[in-house]
């Protein structure tokens, strides 16, 4: 896109950094409504032309935007904790905007050092192309891409022609052929690897685990050290091979290939019944890998909860074998994999019938919460309790209503799951919030922990991201009748869970029989 020339029209602007942003809005709402049939072709396409440099200024005044309200961290007054909860829960963005955004602001606004001193931007051809509406933040996000794969030991001055010579090429280049340039630019700067050290690949590693799509399914996507790569492929060669593993045989062997004591005929005649591809046996590889470390006490002291595999389900899900079930990790799985997995890993499997839940009281006795608290914790409240908080429960601490330091007791009903910055600003700092344990009042959130920003006349706010799936949670019945969908597995590890430990009393219901 060809960037327009400047019209020769002279406005009074307001100094008014809000006056300005209401009048963008009045602006930008005229032109949606305005009367296109009158204008010429050409003359149309260079309003579409302006207003998409409009569009990439805006991206500019965004990061400038995003700079200020995180320098003083304005977003505190809003009630939240970091600068993404605001972007991603107060202006609702999408995850990975949240990401474009903040990425984009570090590279071409005017950050400040610990001094104070206002720095020049760490792209700035970038910034000046940005600024200008020559190129969009996604041109700006591929310049940074492929400067970060330039190595070390490449001069500074060398760096800062490479990224100029990229803003100007931006200039006229969509973002996919920007980065054919850039892939031809790292060629010719280290053509053949000499270049390339441990630091530059230290720098770039990463391992990243997505988030579950609709079909429960995560993507794993990684970039391996030379030394990780060399230990991954000598485990899968040994537990990934033919017949090794294998969920669909039960006549599978387990474990390494190449252990002692492996029959020769029996790998055979496993890896001859192998039918899975070399991608679904490293799958499999790595579950049994997984399985191996939890039942080997790999994960710690085992009397921690963070040490433990835990699980809460509802008891009308277990019974029918349907639903989903969440672990403290956040990870959600079908009702109908659970008795396979309690049988392999032991875990802490909490499952609630209807509204039962124990209630444990220790008063001023003690600050810290008991491992039976946590684990009812859990089962109500999944994760952060604090709107607009994605953390897991495995990431989260025992919040007191009132706080501790102000007479709050060691109960159940005055405890809630917090990460550490919102279990921090629930009594203290800019970003105060109220809380409390709601009541019969508030309907369906009855019982489940409320915030609302101390500063505001608002009402409290639960958190919906671990509770997505309650309205669409089926009615307890009356009663459990016996029902042919109830396996006696399922029906025996209720009953193991009974008489464990680590079971809430009252959170099991065993009124349903097995079928026959």
């Amino acid at each position: 896109m060809s960037t327009p020339a400047p019209a020769d029209v002279s406005v009074d602007l307001p100094d008014d950094p809000l006056a300005l942003a209401r009048l963008l809005v009045g602006v930008t709402d005229a032109l949606r409504t305005a009367n296109l049939d009158a204008l010429t072709e050409n003359d149309l396409l260079t309003v579409t032309e302006t207003v998409e440099q409009a569009r990439r200024k805006a991206d500019s005044t965004d990061a400038v935007l995003i700079t200020a309200v995180s320098d003083r961290q304005a977003f505190r007054k809003a009630g939240w904790v970091r600068l993404s909860q605001y972007l991603g829960f107060g202006l609702r963005l999408a995850p990975g905007d949240v990401k474009r955004r903040t990425l984009a602001a570090s590279k071409v606004a005017c950050l400040s050092n610990i001094r104070g001193e206002v720095l020049d931007p760490v792209l700035p051809a970038s910034a000046a192309a940005l600024a200008d509406g020559a190129i969009s933040d996604a041109h700006v996000l591929v310049v940074n891409d492929v400067l970060r794969r330039i190595p070390d030991r490449v001069p500074a001055d060398v760096v800062a022609d490479a990224e100029a010579h990229l803003a100007d090429a931006a200039r006229t280049l969509a973002p996919d052929q920007l980065r054919k340039v850039g892939i031809r630019l790292l060629a010719h700067l280290d053509p053949d690897g000499q270049l390339t050290d441990d630091r530059d690949r230290a720098r770039t590693r990463e391992l990243t685990l997505a988030h579950q799509d609709v079909r429960l399914m995560s993507r794993l996507t990684a970039c391996l050290t030379p030394q990780v790569r060399a230990k991954l492929d000598v485990i899968l060669a040994a537990w990934a091979a033919p017949g090794f593993n294998n969920p669909e045989d039960p006549e599978s062997l387990r474990g390494a290939s190449d252990a002692p004591g492996v029959d020769l005929d029996a790998r055979a005649a496993a890896a001859s019944r192998d039918q899975r591809s070399p991608g679904q046996r490293n799958h499999d590889a790595l579950e049994a890998l997984l399985d191996f470390v939890l039942a080997h006490g790999a994960l710690g002291a085992p009397g921690k909860l963070s040490s433990s595999l835990v699980i809460t389900a509802d008891v009308t899900d277990l019974a029918a074998g349907t639903g989903i079930a969440t672990t403290a990790t956040g990870t959600r799985l079908p009702v109908s994999a659970l008795v396979d997995l309690a049988a392999d890993a032991v875990p802490y499997l909490e499952v609630f019938a209807g509204a039962t839940r124990e209630i444990l009281y220790f008063g001023r006795g003690r600050r810290l919460a008991s491992k039976a608290q946590r684990l009812a914790l859990f089962g109500r409240d999944r994760g952060c309790t604090a709107p607009g908080c994605d953390r897991p429960f495995s990431m989260t601490e025992a919040h007191h209503m009132p706080d501790w330091q102000y007479g709050g007791p060691t109960d159940i009903d005055h405890l809630g799951a917090a990460c550490g910055a919102h279990n921090r600003a629930a009594s203290t700092g800019h970003a105060r919030w109220d809380t409390t344990v709601l009541g019969d009042d508030a309907g369906e959130n009855a019982g489940r922990v409320g915030w609302k920003p101390a500063d505001r006349d608002v009402a409290p706010a639960v958190n919906p991201i671990h509770h997505a799936d309650r309205p669409l949670r089926r009615p307890p019945p009356a009663s459990h009748p016996p029902t042919g969908r109830t396996s006696r597995a399922e029906y025996h590890l209720l009953g193991l869970l009974a008489a464990h430990p680590a079971t809430p009393l009252g959170a099991t219901d065993l009124r349903f029989p097995p079928a026959a």
